[in-house]
């Protein structure tokens, strides 16, 4: 690494943006210091970042190419030991990963996210019906869009494409994607929600529907729970149905509330959407571009020394790609980059990855979210903030870009 001094990361992610511009003034690629203390790369930069999502030397599995997990220096308290201990199709390199991602493909086909789409307005009709319930209960109260909108429409979402049960019986639903940063609690949390999920399973190898999980179990050679052809063993199996219920959650909710308040402190781009004037597609995606739900993402590792925007990454070392940095670059989007303006005709982004890891459920998440805002608006017209926007807090980690919460009044 160079002579200059890393720039620490804040782990509570207080000012996402902020740091992002203070990181990129250092550079495309530059040296970090994460939670914890452990030494990284950061990748802020549009062109730099796509090169190493591309680049099939920067690796996953944390469990063969990051030599201070595999020697074991890392402290025991280091706040993010899950995302290295993650087994699953995220960290997984070349042929298992391939294999894994044509597993669960064909959940994500057109075909079947038109056949979603009728679910997902009826989803999106609850929600309102029982935001607008909440808020009738409670007279001149604000209420948290967050927790009362975007979290319930993500959840029974990504719920009804894996399969869970109406009404949620079993709380999976509950913490789905929840982002604990202390590692004691965080993997308690995720033996919890693991255990729930291998409990749903079972209920569908036993009695097998029209979701994810019973693709997955029909995908098992011979109906048995053992590795071959390409089917997964039953860890496996289980792994991926949590990997899609956690990427499925916490981001939607954040990609909802974010393109809420980009309308909401924004009178002119509101009117732009409610008037048909710009397409509400346009709206999610200059959301994506400039508040992407992810900021800074764990990790990736280099397999030999790698050369990127003029920096060399040497083999061993961590790197966090900025995916919210990345749509805000003004070396692609010039001064106005951070600007959110729905009729920009260059949106492009990374929000959702790039390269062989890219997320598998962009249509999907787009296609939520646009029905999710447009139907808000449109059922409350005159819906407004209840704080400042200066008010409003972050989410308390520097992996998610999203609010806490978002206080408004309906009416």
């Amino acid at each position: 690494m160079d002579d200059d001094p890393l720039f620490v990361i804040d782990p509570a992610g207080t000012d996402i943006h902020g740091e992002a511009a203070r990181l990129r003034a250092r550079g495309p690629v530059t040296r970090v210091l994460l939670p914890g203390g452990v030494e990284a790369w950061s990748v802020t930069g549009y062109h730099a970042a796509r090169q190493v999502l591309a680049d099939e030397r920067f690796a996953k599995n944390a469990r063969r190419h990051w030599p201070a997990y595999v020697e074991g220096t890392l402290g025991p308290d280091f706040p993010l030991i899950v995302w290295a201990r993650m087994d699953n199709m995220s960290t997984a390199d070349g042929e298992p990963h391939a294999r894994q991602r044509r597993l669960v493909a064909g959940a994500f086909s057109p075909r079947r996210i038109a056949m979603l789409r009728p679910r997902v307005e009826r989803i999106v009709t609850r929600a309102l019906d029982e935001l607008a319930d909440h808020a009738a209960e409670r007279p001149g109260e604000p209420v948290d869009l967050k927790l009362r909108y975007a979290h319930p429409v993500a959840s029974r979402v990504i719920g009804e494409l894996l399969g869970v049960p109406d009404g949620d019986p079993d709380g999976i639903l509950d913490r789905a994607g929840y982002v604990e940063p202390n590692p004691q609690k965080a993997a308690v949390e995720f033996a919890s929600l693991r255990s729930k999920i291998e409990a749903l399973v079972a209920e569908k190898r036993r009695q097998p529907g029209e979701d994810l999980i019973s693709d997955l179990v029909a995908a098992e050679p011979s109906g048995c729970p053992v590795s071959g052809a390409d089917g997964g063993s039953d860890a496996e199996l289980v792994g991926l149905a949590q990997l899609m219920l956690n990427t499925g959650a916490e981001p939607a909710r954040n990609l909802i509330t974010n393109t809420a308040l980009a309308l909401l402190t924004r009178p002119g781009q509101r009117a732009l959407a409610a008037g048909g004037e710009v397409d509400w597609d346009d709206v999610v995606e200059e959301t994506l571009r400039t508040d992407a739900p992810v900021a800074h993402l764990p990790f990736r590792f280099a397999t030999e020394d790698v050369t990127i925007a003029g920096v060399t990454i040497s083999r061993g070392d961590p790197v966090v790609v900025g995916y919210a940095a990345t749509g805000r670059d003004p070396e692609l989007h010039g001064d106005a980059a951070g600007e959110f303006d729905a009729r920009h005709a260059d949106k492009r982004h990374v929000a959702f990855g790039h390269g062989v890891h890219r997320c598998v459920g962009p249509a999907l998440t787009r296609m939520e979210v646009r029905i999710a805002v447009e139907e808000l608006f449109t059922r409350f017209p005159r819906l407004r903030l209840a704080v400042e926007p200066g008010e409003l807090a972050g989410q308390g980690t520097f992996i998610m870009n999203g609010r806490l919460e978002l206080p408004v009044h309906l009416r």
